[in-house]
């Protein structure tokens, strides 16, 4: 078995998601490479992307236009994906059917039934083109099933009812209204079988957050909702190869192994926007990526996970987006000419 240090492995994540040198890529392009951009704040999934391009083109019209789609995704957060691989990511999200475990029945006052009652209601409110609010869906659904005992929790803004018809594929996000969500019928008819959706997805993750470990890509997936002999399936199905990376076994692309064996560590300062997917893909345990001392200080109460700067691959400090010209908070020394550039970077970014 080959060997990586976490310096090389983390380098070479920087390169793959167009973090250690920016790209010319289309916006659809880089949502793409990231395997999806965590979308729960709209800002700061539109810097993930920004910060990444040359082009200062914005997502909201690729939104408009139906490159992207924006619904629930992985860890049943609000994410944007590329309209046509968004129907694997969803299908293996569904996969575990996290609404006929005991626990998410008592939390949110649903059966398994309620729940396909639920989104066939919403399969026929949902016509093509119209999108509703999600009040005009709520009293749509409640019309159609009677369910007035979930009125509560269907109207809520954590959409925990709804999730399971985005994982379903039948709904997504459509085009806000004001400050109101809207939801509206998928571009697809379909969803693919759970085991060709694992082979692209587990592909798409490894090729931008490799190397890494079942464990690694199931706690970002459904943060390890998903059976582990599944997800070890996916794995031995997916004839990957492996690396040891300073002691532990990792898989990473067959045709990636041999530019990750060349990759040098990296030397560079970088600043990532909050909820990036190098962090949350990367994992704030990983002691290799997040110095442990300083995790509360990255991932903070409520899963807020604070925007960062990078020194080596690894978090050297966080910022503070609501006041970005304020200086950073370092953990380490970090050079100040390269953290400058960076800082200008970014104001010219957010301005």
């Amino acid at each position: 078995m080959e060997t990586v240090t976490w310096a090389q492995a983390l380098a070479w994540r920087m390169r793959r998601q167009h973090i250690e040198t920016v790209t010319d890529a289309s916006a659809t392009e880089v949502v793409r490479r990231l395997a999806g951009v965590q979308a729960q704040v709209a800002s700061a999934a539109e810097l993930a992307v920004r910060l990444r391009r040359r082009d200062p083109e914005r997502i909201t019209g690729l939104i408009a236009e139906g490159a992207l789609v924006k619904t629930w995704a992985m860890r049943g957060t609000l994410h944007l994906l590329p309209a046509a691989d968004a129907p694997a990511y969803l299908a293996l999200c569904g996969a575990a059917r996290t609404w006929e475990k005991k626990s998410w029945q008592k939390n949110f006052g649903a059966t398994p039934e309620d729940v396909e009652a639920i989104a066939e209601a919403a399969r026929t409110a949902l016509a093509p083109g119209t999108p509703l609010t999600r009040e005009e869906l709520t009293a749509a659904i409640i019309a159609e099933t009677g369910s007035t005992h979930l009125a509560d929790v269907l109207g809520s803004g954590w959409g925990m009812l709804l999730k399971p018809l985005a994982w379903m594929g039948v709904l997504c996000h459509g085009p806000s209204q004001g400050s109101r969500v809207t939801f509206t019928r998928p571009p697809w008819t379909s969803l693919p079988p759970v085991e060709d959706a694992a082979r692209a997805v587990l592909r798409a993750f490894l090729a931008a957050h490799g190397p890494a470990t079942p464990d690694t890509f199931d706690a970002w997936l459904l943060r390890k909702a998903s059976r582990r002999k599944d997800v070890r399936a996916w794995f031995d199905a997916a004839d990957l190869a492996q690396v040891d990376v300073e002691g532990t076994p990792m898989s990473v692309l067959p045709e990636h192994l041999d530019e990750l064996l060349d990759t040098p560590p990296s030397t560079s300062v970088r600043l990532l926007g909050p909820f990036d997917q190098y962090i949350l893909a990367g994992g704030t345990g990983s002691p290799h990526l997040v110095p442990p001392a300083h995790r509360a200080d990255v991932s903070r109460t409520a899963g807020w996970i604070s925007p960062v700067v990078l020194h080596r691959g690894r978090v050297a400090g966080v910022w503070d987006a609501a006041n970005p010209t304020a200086a950073p908070t370092l953990f380490e020394p970090v050079p100040s000419q390269a953290l400058a550039a960076e800082l200008t970077r970014l104001h010219t970014l957010l301005s």
